[in-house]
């Protein structure tokens, strides 16, 4: 974070993305995973930077939706609904032949009935919020209201099993199923306004596995390019509960990696040894490049950093704010071992397809054929 517009919260910021990546972290045989699917980053553009913060529970972007129901509830037993709140339609056309009013009031009164059995299950569950993924309709949101139960529909499925895993609760494909033990908790379910929106935030479940980070900032753009900066810190952070090996940069590694190729490669002859040498030169890109950037002499800046790590300092870095050679150890500036194996890896792979390609051109305008036994004119192709 302290190279992107956000380095001067990045401490507060910092302490967010780690707590949220702990909380979702799940215990394995060989150590930890973190899915950071479970982490939602919810953004709104208004208050500062400061004001961003991790909520232990899921923050929807839906209001409550009647008027006459409660906007707070304390000590929430929160149901997930899958199925409607209302009358669906038919599959099929139907028509229905109605010949008096009194057939007309009936048909109204059983739709009516239908829909208050289907609130009497959720009431008679135990639940005072229901999440409803799918449609309410009015005459359910009436009973629901007058039974004091907090309701949001329309909510997304993928925000439904984050609450899952945030409440404890069990989302309910048919409400014949929902019983106590089907419910959720939350110590706060309410309807906030953040700045012209109503969002529910429901907070203080016990031991969330899915939670929010909610990024605030003086403008969209702020908050936009905070979010970039927070998704890069959980994939970092993950990574190291993952995989908890790390090492300085600054082009530390790099520089140390090709010193100790250049003495392997001494040992070889012919071709082999040039290819490795080539290999070391290549990974030497990293700190060139970081004193380049600096205003560093590139030239001077490489000389003296493999004389440092000759002399046994291995984790001499290029520390581009000071334009010097320093511990990057002693400054903290650390990175993931597997970002850095993966990042020679996948270089190593191109360069190795690139030299592939180069190889089947030359030999076809060498007049050699294609290789690999190709048919004549595919080495063209």
């Amino acid at each position: 974070m302290q190279t992107k517009l956000v380095s001067k919260e990045s401490d507060e910021l910092s302490q967010v993305v780690v707590n949220a990546a702990l909380q979702v972290s799940e215990p394995r045989e060989s150590g930890y995973s973190v899915d950071i699917d479970d982490v939602k980053v919810e953004k709104k553009a208004g208050g500062s930077l400061r004001d961003t913060k991790l909520i232990k529970g899921i923050v929807l972007d839906k209001e409550v939706v009647h008027g006459g129901m409660p906007k707070r509830v304390e000590k929430a037993k929160i149901a997930l609904v899958n199925s409607a709140l209302e009358i669906e339609k038919t599959e099929f056309d139907a028509k229905i032949n109605i010949s008096s009013p009194d057939q007309m009031k009936m048909f109204l009164e059983e739709e009516n009935r239908m829909l208050k059995s289907m609130v009497d299950k959720i009431i008679s569950s135990g639940a005072n919020v229901a999440i409803c993924q799918k449609g309410i309709d009015d005459v359910a949101q009436h009973y629901l209201a007058k039974s004091n139960v907090l309701s949001v529909r329309r909510v997304k499925e993928s925000d439904m099993t984050k609450l899952a895993r945030a409440t404890g609760a069990r989302i309910v494909n048919n409400l014949e199923d929902l019983g106590t033990k089907d419910l959720g908790s939350a110590d706060l379910v309410e309807e906030r306004k953040i700045e012209t929106d109503k969002w529910v935030f429901i907070e203080g479940c016990k031991h969330p596995k899915a939670v929010t980070i909610l990024i605030r900032g003086g403008s969209q753009r702020v908050v936009d390019e905070a979010e970039r900066s927070l998704h890069d810190a959980l994939m970092v952070t993950k990574d190291v509960i993952e995989r908890p090996l790390i090492v300085a940069g600054g082009g530390s590694p790099e520089s140390y990696v090709a010193g100790k190729l250049r003495e392997w490669s001494s040992t070889l002859s012919g071709r082999e040894q040039l290819a490795a040498d080539k290999f070391a030169e290549s990974l030497e890109v990293i700190p060139l490049a970081l004193a380049e950037n600096a205003g560093m002499d590139p030239i001077d800046t490489l000389t003296e950093l493999r004389s440092k790590q000759a002399k046994g300092s291995k984790w001499s870095g290029i520390d581009a704010r000071s334009a010097k050679i320093v511990d990057m150890s002693k400054l903290d500036i650390v990175e993931p071992l597997s970002v850095k194996e993966q990042i020679i890896k996948s270089a190593t792979e191109v360069a190795s397809m690139i030299l592939r390609i180069d190889d089947v051109i030359a030999s076809s305008k060498s007049g050699g054929g294609a290789p690999g036994g190709m048919p004549p004119g595919m080495g063209e192709m």
